[in-house]
C-alpha cells in the first residue's frame, strides 16, 4: 500500500494561495456551502435592486451576513445557552430586511439540498415571516422552549453538557496543552508569536481569559501555544489565530486552560445606513464595530469579545467556550424545514426587537405585513427576493463548479 502523503506545512507567504484554493474546494461541495461562501453575491444583488423595492426598517445593528451558519448555541458568563447570532464580521447598522431576507436565501438553499419540493420552500417562507414577528409580540406568553425543532433541542442538550475537553479535540484534535500543527493548524512566523505574547501581557486583554474564572489573575495568564488557523471560506486574506492560555499555572494538571480565537476585523461590505447620526454611532476601526455591533445583537457573545491591534490590524478577540456550536442545516423534512424556519426567524427577530423601542416595534411590523400575497401568507417583496436569489445561486453555484473542475483538471 502506497503511503500516505504527508501535508507540507506552508509558510507565511504561502499562506494566501493554499486558503484561495480551500475556499474554491468547500465552496464547490454544495449550493448551500455556495450561499455562504458568496457574501458579495447576495450585497451585488441588494445594490442592484430597484430604490424602495423592500422595506425600510430602523436603523439598528444587523448581522449582516445572517445565514443559517451564523446562529448556533452561545453561552453567558453564568452558563447560560440559547441559540444567537454567533459571527458578526459583516454586522453595520442597516436595514433588517436585509437580515430577513439573507436567512430566507440560506433556508431555501438547505431546502433544495434536502430535495424538498418548492411548496415547502414557500411554506418556510410564510414561517420565517411568522417567527420574525413573533419576536416583537411582546403580549404572547409561548415558552421558547415549545417552539424550539426536534434537532435544534437535541444540540441545545449537547451544548449544555459539553466539557473543555471536547472542545479541545473537536477545535484542536488534541487535549494536550499544545496545538498540533497539520492541515488545520499551521506554523506562526517570529513576528506573529512575538506579536501574540506581547498581546496577552496587557491585562485589558487577558482578563478575557479571567472573566469567566473566579478568582483568577490577568497577570498570571500566559500564552502556552499559538497558530495559523485556517477556518474556511473566511480565512481568505484575513488574520485567524488559535492561541492555548494557561490561568494561574495549571495547565501541568491539565486545569486553568482556555483557547481563544483571534479574528482580524475587515471593512464590512453589508449595505449601511449613510445618515449622519447613524455613521456617529459606527465605530471606524472595524474590531470596535464587530465587537459593538455583538454587544447590540448578541449581547452574550459580545460580554465575552474585545477588540484590538495586532501587527497594526485590527482584531477582534474572544474565548472559545466548550457550548459555542455552530447550527448545521443540511438534510430537512418538510416538517423540520418548516419548524426550523419559523425558529431561526424569531432568534433574528428578538435579536433586532430588543434594540427598538415600542413604538419603532410597531412601525415596523406594520411595514412588514404590508404587500401581503392573498395565496402566499408572506410579502411579495419577501418571495421576489428568494426566487431572484436562488435563481442566481444556482447559476453562480454551477459556473463556480465548472470552473473549479476545470482548474482541478489542469
Amino acid at each position: 500500500m502506497p503511503k500516505k502523503k504527508k501535508f507540507k506545512l506552508p509558510r507565511l507567504n504561502d499562506r494566501q494561495a493554499l486558503l484561495f484554493e480551500r475556499r474554491n474546494m468547500k465552496m464547490a461541495e454544495s449550493a448551500h456551502a455556495y450561499v455562504r461562501g458568496s457574501t458579495t453575491k447576495f450585497y451585488e444583488w441588494l445594490d442592484g435592486i430597484e430604490g424602495h423595492t423592500l422595506p425600510e426598517g430602523p436603523a439598528i445593528w444587523i448581522c449582516g451576513d445572517c445565514h443559517t451558519g451564523n446562529l448556533g448555541p452561545i453561552a453567558n458568563a453564568d452558563g447560560r445557552v440559547e441559540i444567537q447570532i454567533r459571527d458578526l464580521d459583516q454586522t453595520v447598522i442597516g436595514n433588517p430586511a436585509h437580515d430577513i431576507i439573507r436567512l430566507g436565501l440560506s433556508l431555501a438553499t438547505a431546502a433544495r439540498g434536502s430535495d424538498l419540493p418548492g411548496v415547502t420552500t414557500a411554506r418556510m417562507m410564510e414561517a420565517v415571516v411568522q417567527g420574525y414577528e413573533h419576536a416583537f409580540d411582546r403580549s404572547s406568553h409561548r415558552s421558547v422552549r415549545d417552539t424550539k425543532p426536534e434537532e435544534v433541542r437535541v444540540m441545545m442538550k449537547e451544548a449544555v453538557r459539553r466539557t473543555w475537553q471536547q472542545l479541545a479535540i473537536e477545535r484542536i484534535e488534541d487535549i494536550e496543552p499544545s496545538i498540533p500543527l497539520g492541515k488545520r493548524f499551521w506554523p506562526l512566523d517570529k513576528t506573529e508569536r512575538i506579536a501574540i505574547d506581547t498581546l496577552f501581557r496587557q491585562r485589558e486583554i487577558a482578563d478575557i481569559a479571567t472573566a469567566l474564572r473566579k478568582d483568577a489573575d490577568e497577570e498570571n495568564v500566559t500564552v502556552i501555544d499559538a497558530a495559523y488557523w485556517v477556518k474556511g471560506c473566511s480565512s481568505l486574506g484575513r488574520l485567524r489565530y488559535a492561541v492555548l492560555l494557561d490561568i494561574d499555572g495549571g495547565a501541568v494538571e491539565g486545569d486553568d486552560l482556555c483557547l481563544i480565537d483571534i479574528k482580524e476585523g475587515v471593512k464590512a461590505a453589508a449595505p449601511r445606513y449613510t445618515a449622519a447620526d447613524v455613521t456617529k454611532r459606527m465605530p471606524r476601526d472595524n474590531a470596535e464595530r464587530i465587537v459593538e455591533g455583538a454587544r447590540h445583537l448578541t449581547p452574550w457573545l459580545g460580554e465575552r469579545m474585545r477588540s484590538a491591534r495586532l501587527n497594526d490590524r485590527s482584531v477582534v478577540i474572544r474565548e472559545l467556550l466548550p457550548q459555542d456550536m455552530k447550527l448545521t442545516v443540511e438534510q430537512l423534512t418538510q416538517e423540520e424545514a418548516i419548524k426550523a424556519a419559523s425558529y431561526l426567524a424569531m432568534v433574528v427577530g428578538k435579536a433586532h426587537a430588543r434594540q427598538m423601542d415600542a413604538a419603532q416595534r410597531r412601525a415596523w411590523l406594520s411595514e412588514l405585513r404590508r404587500a401581503k400575497s392573498k395565496s402566499l401568507d408572506a410579502p411579495s417583496w419577501l418571495w421576489k427576493s428568494i426566487v431572484e436569489l436562488v435563481s442566481s445561486h444556482e447559476a453562480g453555484y454551477l459556473e463556480h463548479c465548472r470552473r473549479y473542475a476545470l482548474g482541478s483538471a489542469s
